[in-house]
C-alpha cells in the first residue's frame, strides 16, 4: 500500500489568527532559506489561502467591529475575529491524519514531526510539554531524514445545518423508525382559525365557518344549510323560511350586542336596525329594555353601596384633611373618587373579557397621595392655600396619565409577565404598608388630626376628653365589626352593619335633647358640609393652571413613579386570579393592560385620579347576578346620579362612620400581610415583610416601596445564586465524541478519558453563580484531588448558557489561570467565538492576556480535539517503543519484558503522564507490535479486516482470508453521497482511506458522525435488512472495501461460518456504536 506521510499540522497553524498572520507576514520566506527542509506545519503557511471569504474576515466587506459592549472595565475594542468552525474543520483533519497513522507502512519510517508540535489546545507549555519536546529532539535524531511532499490544500466541504424536525421518544427509535423518511408534502387535514391572542376559540355564530365546507369521514350527508355571512339571526323565522335571505333582517337592537356593537360593521348595522320600524320586534324590545335591566338590578344596587362606602372611605380621605389648607375638600375628594370609578367601569364595561367587571379607584393611592401633598405644602408654602390645592390636584391628574401610560405599553409590548418576577411576599409587604398607612389615617381623621404623628405631643392630644371619645368608639366599632366578619359570612352583613351605624347615631341625637347636629358637627362628630350650592364637579373649579408650581411638582416625580410600579403590581396578579375564580379559560393579560392604560389615561385627562378592575368587587358583583355588559353600564348610570347629589349628603354622614371603614380595611391589610402568611412564609421572607410595613408606616411610604425593590433584587440574586450553574459534569470516560475509531485507539481513549473533563453550564452567569464554578474547578485541582485522579483538558460546555456579566467573565479568567498553574487545557464548547457570549469572554481578555483558550462550536468537537491530543500522545510512546527496539530478525526473539517497561520509564515524570504510559501498556505491548507489523505485507482487505475485527474476534489470519473474495474495491470522490437515509442497505463497508460522515436525525436536532478510515460502515442495516437510518457523504476522497447483498448471499452459502462471525461483529460494533451515541446525545441535550 503506498505510503503517504503522516506528519500533523495543527489547526492553530492551518487556521492561524489575525495576529498571527500579520507576524508570519513580516518574517522572512522560508524558500528564501537554502536547504530548508519544509516540513507540514511551513507548508500550511506557504499554501494559497483558501479564497472564499468568511463571515469572521477582516477583509470581508461584510465584517464590522461590534457596538460598544456592556461590559465595562478592560474591554477590547478592537477583537480579532476567530473562526471556530475552521478550528472544528482542522479537528476533523487531525482526526483524519490520526486513522491514517494506524494504516500507515511503518517500515519507511516516515517524519514523525506531528509529534513535535506544542498541543494545539493551548500555546502555553507545562512540564509534560517540556518532556515532550525532549522525546521529540530523540526521535528526530533517530529518524530517518526525509523530504515531505507538499500537499495542495484542500477546501473543507461545505456542510448544511439546516435542522429538519423530528420527534420520537428517543434518538435510537427515531433512526429504526423513520425508515423510509416521510415525504415533506402531506395533505393538509384542514387549518385552524386563531384570533389575535392565539388561542383556538370555537365559533359563535349561528352560521358555520367555511372551514366546515371540508368533508371528512364525520360529515353528515344532509348538512345544516349555511346562512350568508350579513344575515344575522332572527326570531321566529327559520333557515327554511328565509334561505335566500329575502325577508327583512330584524335586528334585536334591544341586546347588548348593540348597545356595544361586535366592531365597526356591528355598530353600523345596529343603528340601521334602530332606525329601521319595520325590524322591531316588541318581544325582543320588552325582553331586552325591561326584564334585563330588572335583573340585573339587585346586583346594580350591591354594586352601587359598595361605591358608596368606597367613596366614604377612600375618596373622602383623598386629601389630607387635617391639613387646614385641604380640611374642606372632602366632597371633592368623592367626587373625584366618582368620575374615576365611572370612567373606569365605563371601560371595563365595553372592552373587558369581564363582562361584569366594577372599576374603582386603587385605594393605595391615599398614602402617596398624602405624601405628595405634604410635599407640595412644604415647597409652595402654607401661605399660598390657592397655589398649593392647584398643584396638588395637577400632580394627581398628572400621576393618573403616567400610570395609564405605562399601562398602555406594557400590554402593547406584551411585558405583562415582568411582574411574577417580583416576588410575592414584597407585594405583601408593600399591602401591609398600605394597611399600616389606613390606620394611622383612620386615627387621623376621627380624631381630628392635623398629621399623626409618632411622639408624646399626639399621645397626649389622643387622650384628651373631647378627643378620646372621637377616635375610641369608631376604633371599638371597627374591632366588633372585624371579629363579627369571621362568623357571619353573609355579604349583606358589612353594608347593613356599617348602614345601622348613622342610623343609631341619629337616633341618640334625636332622642337627648342636648344633642345639637349643629354642635356635634363643631365637636368633629359631623363631617362639615360643604358651602352652599357647591356642585359635585366644584373639584374642576380647583385647576388653576396659572398657579401651579411646577417644581414643586417636578418633586414629587419620585412618589408618582413610586405610585405607579405599586400599581402596575396589581393587575398582572389580580385579573388572572379572577379569570381562574371566575372560570375564564381565555384571558388576554395584555389586552386588559391596555384596558387599564385607557382608563388610567382618560382619568386622568378628565382631572381625576388613577382606577383599576377590583377584584373583590368584580367578584361580589358577578356572584349577585352581575354578570352582564348591561350590569357594569347601569351601575356608571346610577353612580353618575349618587355623584350629582353627593355633596348634599357629606354634612350629614357620621365622622365615626367613615373612621370605621378605615379602621377595619387595615385591620384586615394588616392581617393579610403579618399573621396570614406566619405559616406559609421561610423566617426572611417573613422578616422582609415586617421590615418593609415598618418602613412605609413610620418612616416614609415612598421610602418603603423603594426598600421593597431594594429587597426583592436582593432576595432574587440570593435565589438565584443558591441554584448552580453547573448543569452536569462528565469525565472522557463516561461520554467521548461521536468520531468512529478503530479499535485500539477506542481502548486507549476509554482507559485515558478520565483526563479530559467536561462541566456544562446553564442559565445566566453573573458574579453569584460563577463563585460557584470557580469552587468546583479549585476542587478539581486541589493538591489531594489532582494526585488521584489527574485532568489534562477541562472542557466548559456554554450551550445552555444565556449571557454572562463583567463579572463572571472576569472569573473565566481565573479559571483559565488556575489550570494552567496546573497544565491543564480549558477550552469552551458550545459557542462560537464570535458569538455574543464569545465575543464578551474574549472582550475581558480570555484567551488573549493569559494562556491561550480554543472555541469550540460544540461539545462533539471539543471532546474530539481532546480525543487528538491524547492520541498523538500515544502514538509518540508507539514511536518510543519502535526506536528502543532492535530491527527485526529472522530468528524467534525472546521477549523482555525488563526491556520493554524500560523504554517508558523516561516518559514517567508526572502522574498525568504515568496515567497515560499505563494505559499504553495496556494496548502495546510485544504481540501487538509484533502482529500490527506482520500485518503490514498483507493485502488489503485482508489487513484491513484484521485491523478492525482484531479485538472483536478471536479469528487468525487464514479465517479471515476466506472472506477476501467477497469484497470488492471502490472510490468516491469528495461530496459524493454514499447512502441516503430511507433507502434500502445493499452494503457493507469497509474504510481504507479517506473520511466519510454520517447525518443522523434525532429529537434533538441533526447529529454527524466521523467515519475514520480503519473502521467500518453501515453494518447494521446491511446485517439487519432493514433501511439506513443515515445519510453518509464522502468528506475527502475515499477507498471503501464494499460487500453487496449477492456477496452476502453467495457467503452465507459457501462460507457460512465467516458469515456468521460477521454477525457477531456487526452486532458488538453496532453495540459500541450505540452506547457511545446513546452517552454523548444524553450530554448534549442534559
Amino acid at each position: 500500500m503506498a505510503s503517504s506521510s503522516f506528519g500533523f499540522s495543527s489547526w492553530r497553524r492551518r487556521s492561524s489568527s489575525v495576529a498571527s498572520q500579520a507576524s508570519q507576514a513580516s518574517q522572512s520566506d522560508p524558500v528564501d532559506v537554502p536547504g530548508q527542509i519544509l516540513n507540514p506545519s511551513q507548508t500550511s503557511r506557504l499554501a494559497p489561502p483558501d479564497s472564499r471569504p468568511l463571515s469572521s474576515s477582516l477583509n470581508s466587506y461584510n465584517y464590522r467591529e461590534p457596538t460598544r459592549s456592556f461590559v465595562p472595565g478592560s474591554v477590547r475594542d478592537h477583537l480579532s475575529p476567530v473562526d471556530s468552525a475552521s478550528f472544528a474543520r482542522s479537528v476533523r483533519e487531525d482526526t483524519a491524519e490520526l486513522a491514517s497513522y494506524v494504516l500507515s507502512d511503518k517500515k519507511d519510517r516516515l517524519s514523525t514531526s506531528f509529534l513535535n508540535r506544542i498541543s494545539s489546545t493551548s500555546s502555553h507549555q507545562s512540564v509534560d510539554q517540556s518532556d515532550s519536546q525532549h522525546e521529540s529532539l530523540d526521535l528526530q535524531n533517530s529518524g530517518t531524514s526525509t523530504i515531505d511532499e507538499v500537499p495542495e490544500p484542500s477546501s473543507p466541504p461545505t456542510l448544511s445545518t439546516e435542522a429538519d424536525p423530528d420527534s420520537g421518544p428517543s434518538a435510537l427509535t427515531s433512526m429504526f423508525r423513520r425508515s423510509p423518511p416521510q415525504s415533506p408534502h402531506e395533505p393538509n387535514g384542514g387549518s385552524q382559525v386563531y384570533p389575535d391572542n392565539g388561542q383556538l376559540l370555537p365559533s359563535k355564530g349561528l352560521f358555520q365557518s367555511d372551514l366546515d365546507d371540508v368533508a371528512s369521514e364525520r360529515t353528515p350527508l344532509l348538512g345544516v344549510i349555511s346562512r350568508r355571512p350579513d344575515s344575522p339571526s332572527t326570531v321566529g323565522i327559520t333557515e327554511i323560511d328565509d334561505i335566500e335571505s329575502q325577508k327583512p333582517k330584524i335586528v334585536s337592537w334591544g341586546s347588548s350586542s348593540v348597545l356595544i356593537g361586535d366592531g365597526i360593521r356591528g355598530r353600523i348595522r345596529a343603528m340601521k336596525g334602530i332606525t329601521n320600524p319595520k325590524t322591531w320586534n316588541k318581544k325582543v324590545i320588552f325582553q331586552r329594555a325591561v326584564m334585563e335591566p330588572i335583573h340585573c338590578l339587585p346586583a346594580v344596587i350591591v354594586g352601587l353601596l359598595l361605591n358608596i362606602l368606597d367613596a366614604l372611605s377612600y375618596g373622602m380621605i383623598l386629601f389630607p384633611l387635617g391639613n387646614p389648607i385641604f380640611a374642606g375638600l372632602g366632597p371633592a375628594g368623592i367626587s373625584i373618587f366618582y368620575v374615576s370609578t365611572i370612567v373606569s367601569q365605563l371601560t371595563f364595561s365595553f372592552g373587558s373579557l369581564f363582562r361584569g367587571g366594577v372599576g374603582s379607584e386603587l385605594i393605595e393611592v391615599v398614602p402617596f397621595f398624602h405624601s405628595m401633598a405634604t410635599t407640595i405644602t412644604a415647597t409652595v408654602g402654607e401661605d399660598q392655600p390657592d397655589a398649593v390645592i392647584a398643584t396638588t390636584i395637577t400632580s394627581f391628574a398628572i400621576s393618573s396619565m403616567l400610570t395609564g401610560l405605562v399601562f398602555f405599553l406594557m400590554g402593547k409590548f406584551r411585558l405583562g409577565y415582568i411582574v411574577g418576577f417580583i416576588p410575592r411576599h414584597i407585594l405583601i409587604g408593600c399591602i401591609g404598608g398600605v394597611g399600616w398607612f389606613l390606620i394611622a389615617t383612620g386615627f387621623e381623621v376621627s380624631a381630628r388630626l392635623e398629621e399623626f404623628n409618632y411622639d408624646l405631643n399626639t399621645g397626649h392630644r389622643l387622650i384628651q376628653p373631647d378627643t378620646l371619645p372621637l377616635w375610641i368608639i369608631p376604633l371599638g366599632l371597627a374591632i366588633i365589626l372585624f371579629g363579627l366578619q369571621r362568623k357571619i359570612t353573609s355579604k349583606y352583613f358589612l353594608p347593613i352593619y356599617i348602614l345601622s351605624v348613622p342610623i343609631f347615631f341619629y337616633f341618640f341625637v334625636f332622642s337627648i335633647d342636648s344633642l345639637d347636629p349643629e354642635n356635634l358637627r363643631k365637636a368633629g362628630w359631623i363631617f362639615e358640609a360643604p358651602e352652599a350650592g357647591q356642585p359635585w364637579w366644584y373639584f374642576w373649579t380647583l385647576y388653576k393652571f396659572h398657579l401651579v408650581h411646577w417644581g414643586a411638582v417636578l418633586e414629587t416625580s419620585g412618589a408618582m413613579f413610586a405610585l405607579t410600579f405599586f400599581s402596575v403590581l396589581h393587575v398582572p396578579i389580580n385579573v388572572p386570579a379572577l379569570a381562574q375564580i371566575s372560570g375564564e379559560d381565555h384571558l388576554d393579560l395584555d389586552h386588559e393592560l391596555k384596558l387599564h392604560g385607557y382608563s388610567n389615561f382618560l382619568s386622568g385627562l378628565v382631572g381625576s385620579i388613577q382606577n383599576y378592575l377590583v377584584f373583590a368587587n368584580t367578584l361580589f358583583f358577578m356572584r349577585s347576578g352581575g354578570d352582564s355588559r348591561l350590569a357594569g353600564i347601569m351601575l356608571a348610570a346610577l353612580t353618575f346620579g349618587v355623584m350629582t347629589i353627593g355633596p348634599v349628603i357629606i354634612g350629614y354622614i357620621p365622622v365615626m362612620v367613615v373612621g370605621t371603614l378605615i379602621f377595619v380595611l387595615g385591620f384586615e391589610l394588616l392581617m393579610d400581610a403579618l399573621i396570614s402568611p406566619r405559616r406559609k412564609l421561610k423566617l426572611s421572607e417573613y422578616l422582609t415583610i415586617v421590615v418593609i410595613v415598618l418602613t412605609m408606616g413610620i418612616y416614609d411610604f415612598v421610602v418603603g416601596i423603594f426598600v421593597g425593590i431594594i429587597l426583592a433584587f436582593v432576595s432574587a440574586i440570593l435565589h438565584a445564586s443558591q441554584v448552580s450553574a453547573i448543569r452536569a459534569t462528565y469525565t472522557g470516560d463516561q461520554v467521548g465524541s461521536m468520531v468512529r475509531r478503530n479499535p485500539s485507539q477506542h481502548h486507549y481513549l476509554h482507559d485515558v478519558g478520565s483526563q479530559t473533563y467536561v462541566i456544562k453550564l446553564s442559565g445566566f452567569l453573573f458574579f453569584g453563580t460563577i463563585v460557584g464554578v470557580e469552587e468546583k474547578i479549585r476542587s478539581l485541582i486541589s493538591d489531594d484531588v489532582f494526585e488521584e485522579h489527574p485532568i489534562k483538558y477541562l472542557i466548559v460546555d456554554l450551550w445552555h448558557v444565556t449571557g454572562i456579566d463583567y463579572s463572571a467573565a472576569e472569573g473565566f479568567k481565573t479559571i483559565n489561570r488556575l489550570l494552567s498553574g496546573k497544565g491543564v487545557h480549558l477550552l469552551i464548547s458550545g459557542k462560537d467565538a464570535e458569538s455574543r457570549l464569545g465575543r464578551d469572554l474574549r472582550a475581558v481578555g480570555l484567551g488573549s492576556d493569559g494562556p491561550d483558550v480554543m472555541f469550540m462550536p460544540d461539545l462533539n468537537s471539543a471532546l474530539e480535539s481532546c480525543e487528538n491530543e491524547q492520541l498523538k500522545t500515544f502514538y509518540a510512546r508507539q514511536e518510543a517503543l519502535l526506536i528502543s527496539r532492535p530491527p527485526p530478525s529472522n530468528n524467534l526473539d525472546v521477549p523482555n519484558r525488563g526491556q520493554f517497561s524500560q523504554s517508558f520509564e523516561f516518559l514517567s515524570q508526572s502522574p498525568r503522564r504515568d496515567h497515560l504510559d499505563r494505559a499504553a501498556r495496556n494496548v502495546l505491548n510485544q504481540q501487538e507490535m509484533r502482529r500490527s507489523t506482520r500485518w503490514q505485507n498483507i493485502s488489503e482487505p485482508l489487513r484491513l479486516m484484521l485491523q478492525v475485527f482484531y479485538d472483536l474476534s478471536d479469528k487468525n489470519e487464514d479465517f479471515w482470508f476466506r472472506a477476501k473474495p467477497y469484497f470488492f474495491r471502490k472510490e468516491y470522490t469528495a461530496g459524493t453521497i454514499v447512502y441516503e437515509r430511507g433507502e434500502p442497505a445493499n452494503g457493507f463497508y469497509l474504510l481504507e482511506k479517506g473520511e466519510l460522515r454520517g447525518d443522523y436525525e434525532t429529537p434533538q436536532g441533526r447529529l454527524f458522525e466521523p467515519i475514520v478510515q480503519g473502521t467500518t460502515c453501515g453494518e447494521l442495516p446491511f446485517f439487519s435488512e432493514t433501511n439506513r437510518t443515515a445519510t453518509v457523504s464522502a468528506v475527502k476522497d475515499c477507498v471503501v472495501w464494499v460487500m453487496d447483498k449477492e456477496n452476502w448471499e453467495r457467503l452465507q452459502k459457501e462460507e457460512n461460518e465467516v458469515a456468521q462471525e460477521l454477525l457477531r461483529i456487526s452486532l458488538k460494533l453496532t453495540s459500541e456504536r450505540m452506547n457511545a451515541m446513546t452517552k454523548y446525545i444524553s450530554a448534549v441535550g442534559n
